[in-house]
């Protein structure tokens, strides 16, 4: 019996734009937080950056 293996859930490229829009939202959760104490609004800004940072990143890297 020869065993498939499954393909990868992700390739490379979208591993690392993963991890780049993740480090992005991190920063701008981050810098809000320090900015007013305000604990929501930080989980939203960094929330709203990574999905952002998601967009543009697959559009624009190749």
């Amino acid at each position: 019996m020869v065993k498939k293996t499954p393909p990868p859930l992700f390739d490379l490229r979208g591993a690392v734009l993963i991890l780049l829009a993740f480090v992005i939202g991190l920063i701008a959760g981050s810098l809000t937080y320090f900015a007013g104490q305000n604990v929501p609004a930080a989980i939203l800004a960094g929330l709203t950056a990574a999905a952002l940072a998601l967009v543009v990143l697959n559009r624009e890297l190749p």
